[in-house]
């Protein structure tokens, strides 16, 4: 806990610097999982996003979904969900850009390499958008690293660096590229917060705005009683 204001001192520096420019948005998580069994899982999570630094929001999201897990690095998941993006220029601004609706099944691998977890993550979306049906695919590889005093079977802290490829089925086939660098803050079994920075191409196709954005991230993660389990790492987000 002693450590804790001195990384939000570093996060508000650098969000000083760049908010002074407005050329940064802002990207919060705030996600809930609960763990069935050693197997199954479900979670729930919300978004909200602004195109300069907590002004001028402009997407939300509501999701939801479960988790098979079918080997100890082999997740599947199955997830639905609402997104809705508004026009540029101020908050909320109507008419919306999109409004959609989307269904997702997902592979995740994990490689654990010492202290190093290596994820990729396979994605199909089956979008259901105010502009017609679109699918989407999308390939992330990303790198953990924890680190710590380890604490009843978890690391206090973990530092993530991902990126990720979005492709389509119609032209242009290569949407987006989404880079992010992220820290992780455990103070116990059940928390994690995070705070982190995205940098995302794309080519704005009635979908979010590609740019840089700070990320701060609540994660709860809830357990049965019954459940025995060891938590090393936090998980990456969905995103």
């Amino acid at each position: 806990m002693k450590k804790l204001p001195i990384l939000l001192v570093l996060c508000t520096i650098t969000l000083t610097l760049n908010a002074q420019y407005n050329t940064i948005g802002a990207w919060n998580i705030l996600n809930v999982k609960y763990n069935i069994d050693k197997k199954w899982s479900a979670f729930a999570e919300a978004q909200l996003r602004s195109l300069k630094f907590y002004d001028n929001f402009h997407y939300y999201e509501c999701k939801g979904g479960v988790n098979y897990k079918i080997h100890n690095n082999v997740t599947l998941t199955l997830g639905i969900g609402s997104y809705q993006t508004y026009k540029e220029g101020g908050t909320f601004i109507t008419p919306k850009n999109n409004n959609e609706c989307r269904l997702w099944p997902q592979i995740s691998l994990s490689h654990p390499i010492k202290n190093f977890k290596i994820e990729q993550r396979y994605r199909a979306e089956f979008r259901f958008t105010s502009n017609g049906y679109r699918n989407r695919y999308r390939y992330r590889l990303g790198i953990a690293y924890p680190f710590g005093k380890l604490n009843n079977g978890f690391y206090p802290y973990q530092i993530n660096v991902s990126n990720e490829l979005f492709f389509g089925n119609k032209e242009p086939y290569f949407e987006r590229n989404r880079l992010q660098f992220s820290i992780h803050y455990k103070p116990s079994k059940s928390i994690a917060w995070q705070a982190g920075y995205i940098n995302q191409f794309d080519y704005k196709i009635n979908d979010e705005t590609g740019k840089s954005f700070f990320q701060m991230g609540l994660f709860i993660e809830l357990f049965k009683p019954s459940i025995a389990t060891k938590t090393t790492t936090t998980e990456f987000n969905d995103n």
